[in-house]
């Protein structure tokens, strides 16, 4: 498979002609492609000028792959992430200032919100195309079945999992096998033990693993863990190996990003399944979300900058902002897009507008060498909660390394 987009990109890269923009794609999942397929459908009829050239990328592929193709092949357009996954590339100089987009297309007011996790010394170097929530998606009818309340705090979440534990059904689904799934987690118990500020930093490499202050993180994890709350053999599974077990009602919660919805609605039985907001643990700590930013950019070695810049400009108005967004379940972060109509994008929006602060997602906020150290580690807690002492030493050997002694 490797080989085959290599030899994929090589084409079309010689292909490749003033009036061809070659777009690198990370939607290739059935839903995504299909969305992003129309979106380049309608960005050539308004520009038939163009001649457009995908090149699609299996979505955990691709996160290796761009660090190739940056260098190499270099597209006119590459898909990716906001936050401190952009600024990594920022920093290398592989990324294009693009900020004479965002004052051409009007994008300073319309995607004010979103401005900051795009902007690296006062210049922006993308733009942001969707975003969406996390929290708890639950099958409905089991908990109706069992007399089960969503949980509001997290001693009442153990209670749920051990009435559904108690009646058979794995409490909470989850697939670590590509490890952010469980960086989600992290997140969320740092977050609401420790605050948002306190996150950041810890993601920003200015607090030790090692820090008295993530040992209640940690505790309240291993409880989860060793209270046979999560599906069982997790390491095995892909997120969307995962989430069968929920449309099979053999699990009952999944604490993922509201694309998951998506799959719900192709096994018709989105009827079934509600969403809320991860239950707060201490009072007094605010409840801070994951939003994770999806961005485009204009690589700084692409050929076809002109037409590169007319894609980004015409992925942000209002229309193309609001199509987007409702067809993979989305929020636009152009504040001129049509209003949510969906139920989960009408909660999340919701909850997102209250959120005490707003972090991108572990891999996004944090270094990528950390992030995958850290990931590795998150993972390894989730099977063998013992070894936390030996697992945080490891990550602060590598916070040290990349960031320095504190």
């Amino acid at each position: 498979m490797k080989k085959l987009l290599t030899l994929v990109i090589l084409f079309t890269s010689t292909i490749a002609t003033a009036g061809t923009l070659v777009i690198n794609s990370n939607q290739s999942g059935e839903d995504a492609k299909a969305a992003f397929d129309q979106y380049v459908a309608d960005f050539s009829a308004a520009h038939p000028e163009v001649t457009v050239v995908v090149n699609e990328f299996e979505h955990e592929a691709y996160k290796v792959a761009i660090r190739n193709f940056l260098t190499s092949e270099v597209p006119d357009v590459a898909i990716w992430f906001a936050g401190n996954r952009m600024k990594y590339f920022v920093d290398q100089g592989l990324f294009a200032d693009v900020s004479d987009v965002w004052s051409e297309y009007g994008l300073n007011e319309s995607m004010a919100s979103s401005k900051g996790s795009l902007t690296v010394d006062g210049k922006q170097y993308g733009v942001p195309w969707g975003y969406y929530q996390w929290g708890m998606y639950y099958r409905k009818d089991i908990f109706d079945e069992l007399g089960i309340n969503t949980p509001r705090d997290f001693d009442e979440l153990k209670w749920v999992c051990a009435m559904l534990k108690k009646n058979n059904y794995a409490p909470i689904a989850i697939g670590t096998k590509f490890l952010w799934t469980a960086a989600g987690w992290f997140d969320y118990l740092n977050l609401r033990i420790n605050g948002y500020q306190f996150h950041m930093d810890l993601t920003a490499g200015k607090v030790s693993y090692e820090d008295p202050r993530l040992d209640d993180v940690f505790d309240k994890w291993a409880e989860l863990v060793n209270g046979g709350c999560f599906l069982e053999d997790h390491a095995s599974y892909s997120w969307q190996d995962a989430q069968s077990t929920m449309i099979n009602g053999e699990s009952a919660m999944y604490l993922l990003g509201n694309f998951i919805t998506g799959n719900f609605k192709a096994a018709e039985m989105l009827d079934k399944v509600d969403y809320f907001q991860f239950p707060k643990i201490y009072d007094g700590v605010g409840m801070a979300e994951d939003a994770p930013t999806d961005t485009m950019h204009i690589p700084a070695g692409a050929k076809n900058i002109e037409d590169a810049k007319k894609f980004l400009g015409f992925m942000s108005n209002p229309e193309a902002a609001s199509k987007w967004a409702k067809s993979r379940s989305f929020l636009s972060p152009n504040a001129n897009a049509e209003p949510p109509s969906d139920r989960f994008q009408k909660m999340g929006f919701k909850v997102l507008n209250e959120a005490s602060g707003i972090a991108q997602f572990f891999d996004r906020d944090a270094n990528p060498d950390m992030a995958k150290t850290a990931m590795e580690g998150f993972q390894e807690f989730m099977v063998k909660p013992d070894r936390e002492a030996k697992i945080r030493a490891r990550l602060e050997r590598e916070r040290e390394r990349i960031h320095g002694s504190l």
